[in-house]
């Protein structure tokens, strides 16, 4: 079993930048993929990005070419690179951890807001 803490949220203008963290304790041997959802209310969770242990990554349409995640296996950490930020980003995003057995772990989540 895995825990997750994210950190990194915060304001920005929008056009700036954040760095999400998520970090791992537990199992991270077990981690097949990790991933960063956000999720505004009324409106289902979304996914943003994702990468498997491997390296390979998936993101979501609206944040392709502005967002880049990546997985320091070093530090057992996650991490969400965010450049170009637009209002609508502001959000709560959860990162996410799927163990190979298909267990899904959640972190309480860190809050974006984007100003104009």
């Amino acid at each position: 079993q895995v825990q997750l803490v994210e950190s990194g949220g915060g304001l920005v203008q929008a056009g700036g930048s954040l760095r999400l963290s998520c970090a791992v304790s537990g199992s991270f041997f077990s981690i097949k993929a990790m991933g960063w959802y956000r999720q505004t209310p009324g409106k289902q969770r979304e996914l943003v990005a994702a990468i498997t242990s491997g390296g390979s990554t998936n993101y979501g349409d609206s944040v392709k070419g502005r967002f880049t995640i990546s997985l320091d296996n070093a530090k057992n950490t996650v991490y969400l690179q965010m450049n170009s930020l637009k209002p609508e980003d502001t959000t709560r995003y959860y990162c996410n951890a799927l163990s190979g057995s298909g267990y899904s772990t959640w972190g309480q989540g860190t809050q974006v807001i984007v100003s104009s």
